[in-house]
């Protein structure tokens, strides 16, 4: 441990450990903004390592202060305009599909609230129960139900064929 810092060392091993799943669903949150809003989550989380250090469940936290960044970012960016429909792009071979599903994912979550969206991304994505992510993000469990069942019922409508 650091005379500087203590129990940095831990956080930054736990924090390093959580990295990767916490950039994957900041890439669906955020989109391309997501390195900046994991720094940020980390520089915010690093304040106060013994809060994550501690927590039962570390990932649980460092999610709920991900969403948190992601919001307060959203705040700031408020005058920019997100682009229309995703560009068509041929399908190919199987590394080309795979990148145009995840593409098609993340314009699709960013089209959601970002409550709706960290409701299917906690339930429907991470496999948590509706009380598990209630927990997470710390609200009600009738929140998180009524955010996903609105955020399914905007993504039914955004995937429907306009020609059928």
């Amino acid at each position: 441990m650091s005379a500087e810092h203590p129990g940095r060392d831990g956080f930054d091993e736990v924090f390093c450990e959580l990295l990767p799943r916490l950039y994957r669903r900041a890439a669906m949150l955020a989109g391309e903004s997501a390195q900046d809003v994991v720094h940020e989550t980390y520089l915010r989380l690093a304040a106060r390592p013994e809060r994550l250090t501690a927590h039962p469940v570390p990932y649980a936290y460092a999610f709920r202060a991900l969403v948190s960044t992601i919001r307060d970012d959203a705040r700031r960016r408020r005058r920019q305009v997100l682009t229309g429909q995703p560009p068509e792009v041929p399908s190919g071979g199987g590394v080309l599909e795979l990148r145009e599903a995840e593409w098609q994912v993340r314009w699709l979550l960013r089209q959601l609230t970002l409550k709706q969206a960290a409701a299917v991304v906690l339930v429907d994505l991470d496999a948590h129960t509706i009380d598990e992510a209630a927990e997470i993000l710390g609200v009600h469990r009738g929140t998180i139900s009524r955010a996903r069942a609105r955020a399914l019922d905007a993504l039914r409508t955004l995937t429907k064929d306009p020609t059928a």
